[in-house]
């Protein structure tokens, strides 16, 4: 079994942010296929509920900034949201690009010549409540990797509560509790992850090594500068989260020779 929740033989992990984000519009399934094609170790996506309960990557509240429509994600079908272009924002060589259901990136995940992960955040607040992760466990277990012994699935909050939900609901999930202002005095006592955003460790850099003392692996978001990387590895970062999976994945390699 591999296990994809620590790094690899090949040293520090490299996870796909959206996918390959700074080539396709996030959350594609062009995105996440151009990612697996560059190497990353696993796929990073936000999830959410659209109104009649399908699991939809969609990182933000509303569709304005991905998409050419208006409204709330929760507030729309499956089927009103299959019909908005996610893709023309990116420009006119990524027009047509349709939501992706959660379901179908997994599949395309198992579906790779090598082991994928996904990594996989569940957003909050949201109107869906605890429905949002009784869905993504119930997505799944259908397919055999709710019990977390593929080590092909983990999942990620800034909500200490969701997090707390799906320990309940599937605690051999490895759990990433994600920080972004500063380090919150209460963390889930299940989580083995902790994930700083970049800007966070360029403040404090210190703060690595007292997430590492606490016996957590340490994963950084958004890192996609050459310094940016080079100082996570400094600092003994585990799994690096990158809009550029090739890059960094060459950057790491030319380190290691």
């Amino acid at each position: 079994m591999t296990d994809l929740s620590s790094p690899t033989d090949r040293g520090v992990r490299v996870v796909a942010h959206r996918g390959a984000s700074y080539a396709h519009p996030e959350h594609t399934i062009e995105a996440y296929r151009r990612a697996i094609a560059d190497g990353a170790d696993a796929l990073e996506c936000d999830v959410r509920l659209s109104a009649d309960g399908r699991l939809v990557c969609v990182h933000d509240r509303t569709v304005e900034r991905t998409s050419d429509g208006r409204g709330v994600v929760s507030e729309m079908t499956y089927e009103e949201l299959s019909a908005l272009d996610f893709g023309r924002w990116k420009g006119d060589a990524h027009r047509g690009a349709r939501v992706l259901l959660f379901e179908d990136l997994l599949k395309e995940a198992l579906a790779a010549d090598r082991p994928v992960g996904l990594a996989v955040e569940t957003k909050h607040p949201t109107r869906a409540g605890g429905r949002l992760e009784a869905e993504l466990v119930r997505v799944l277990r259908d397919h055999g990797l709710a019990d977390g012994a593929s080590g092909l699935v983990e999942v990620m909050s800034f909500s200490r509560t969701a997090l707390t939900r799906m320990h309940r609901l599937a605690p051999g999930l490895p759990a990433v509790y994600l920080i972004e202002r500063r380090v919150r005095p209460v963390r889930p006592p299940f989580a083995t992850h902790a994930g700083p955003g970049i800007d966070l460790v360029r403040k404090d850099p210190a703060l690595v090594g007292r997430l590492k003392a606490k016996g957590l692996a340490v994963r950084v978001w958004t890192v996609d500068e050459r310094e940016d990387v080079e100082l996570c590895v400094r600092l003994g970062v585990d799994t690096l989260i990158t809009n550029r999976p090739r890059e960094v994945r060459e950057q790491l390699g030319a380190r290691a020779r």
